[in-house]
């Protein structure tokens, strides 16, 4: 059974309270047990998360939706140290319905979102990619977006890889984005067929569409 950071973390309490004294040198190491990044059953969602975390979201996000820059800007840092300790599992849904025609920047930023799946990069890595490029959004709808080696940069800025930032750099295809739109929408519609906005925060477990207006919901999320 994985032993959760959380529970290490109050062993080490216990130890050092105990009157452990036994003096340790050296280099801390970093924890060989990282949350993992996947891809959703159905291709089109990526996965930031250990599989047996006990709170699951799925985010339906588009990469020029300055709210949900909004989103990222105010529960960004959260959501990485949950998906860390083992607490939260996301699926991030990208959307492109801000592009103006096939491809554009949704659609590109979307691919690179999926390229850096590709590989041995870690779910709290692509929290703070995801992080990243919102921050450096660009507002203006119909232009060029970040290139992809700007992507890149901010996938190293990220803790990547260099084999993920690389792939990212070269741009190669890794979701048919009008495939990704098409199927995510359809979701995302079943969840609210009245506001199918973004970004829309889903509660797969209660199968309910989280109020992420109500500036406590994810703390009220987490101790549920």
């Amino acid at each position: 059974m994985r032993i959760s950071r959380l529970a290490s973390v109050a062993i080490a309490a216990v130890l050092i309270a105990t009157g452990c004294t036994t003096q340790v040198t050296g280099t801390a190491l970093r924890d060989p047990v990282q949350p993992p990044l996947t891809l959703s059953e159905d291709g089109y969602g990526i996965v930031a998360g250990f599989e047996d975390a006990p709170t699951r979201i799925e985010i339906f996000t588009e990469p020029q939706c300055s709210h949900c820059a909004d989103l990222q800007a105010d529960f960004g840092d959260q959501f990485a140290y949950y998906i860390g300790v083992g607490a939260l599992k996301i699926t991030y849904r990208p959307l492109t319905f801000l592009d103006s025609g096939g491809g554009g920047y949704s659609a590109n930023v979307s691919n690179a979102l999926f390229l850096a799946a590709e590989g041995d990069a870690t779910g709290t890595q692509f929290q703070r990619l995801v992080e990243e490029l919102y921050a450096h959004q660009q507002r203006a709808k119909g232009g060029p977006g970040p290139t992809d080696d700007e992507m890149a940069d901010m996938a190293k800025t990220a803790g990547m890889p260099d084999t993920v930032a690389n792939r990212i750099a070269d741009a190669g295809s890794a979701i048919n984005t009008q495939d990704m739109d098409t199927a995510n929408f359809e979701y995302l519609y079943a969840i609210d067929p009245l506001n199918t906005g973004t970004p829309t925060v889903y509660d797969p477990q209660t199968d309910e569409k989280i109020d992420i207006y109500d500036n406590n919901w994810l703390n009220t999320l987490m101790q549920t």
